[in-house]
């Protein structure tokens, strides 16, 4: 099943740097942080500032070829976790014909949000994402093993995952680019 989300915001991970995309639920009840490259969410930061710039970017360019190509965006679906690691979808309307192209989710986040198309999260996603190693996840990408100032009863995940789920719009400042 498919739960609406929004970009609630950018972040940083304490312990490693890496920006974070934070999705959240209508009622503030869910919340799903992703990892991100910086050039992923400097693409997802322009375009939440709205940000002009002087060319096209990649997310820009993809958008303004489905305008020209009359391909709608009719959702993004971030669908699956499996070892640390989240797949997403953009599903295209195209004529008659519907097709669902894999994608990071950084990617289709901010085709999203170019193409004002709303962003789901499959509920296994979110329970899934419960039970991630924020130590593991953080560093998986760098081949880094598990940060040592995380002990291994995992008061310090259970905590982060509280700071993220309580965020408010105030937390944020501008993500630097």
């Amino acid at each position: 099943m498919l739960l609406e989300m929004r970009v609630f915001g950018l972040a940083i991970d304490p312990l490693t740097n890496a920006p974070i995309v934070i999705l959240k639920d209508a009622e503030d009840k869910n919340v799903l942080p992703i990892w991100i490259g910086p050039l992923e969410a400097s693409a997802i930061a322009t375009e939440l500032e709205k940000i002009q710039l002087s060319r096209p970017m990649t997310h820009d360019l993809l958008r303004d070829i489905f305008k020209n190509l009359a391909i709608t965006v009719s959702k993004v679906a971030i669908t699956n976790l499996e070892d640390n690691v989240y797949y997403a979808a953009i599903h295209l309307i195209y004529g008659e014909n519907s097709y669902a192209i894999d994608a990071r989710p950084s990617d289709a986040i901010a085709v999203a949000l170019r193409t004002n198309s709303p962003i789901f999260v499959e509920n296994k996603v979110l329970e899934k994402s419960k039970n991630i190693d924020i130590g593991k996840r953080s560093f998986a990408s760098k081949g880094h093993q598990k940060d040592d100032r995380l002990d291994s009863e995992g008061d310090k995940q259970a905590e982060w995952l509280d700071v993220l789920t309580n965020l408010s719009s105030e937390n944020f400042g501008k993500y630097k680019m």
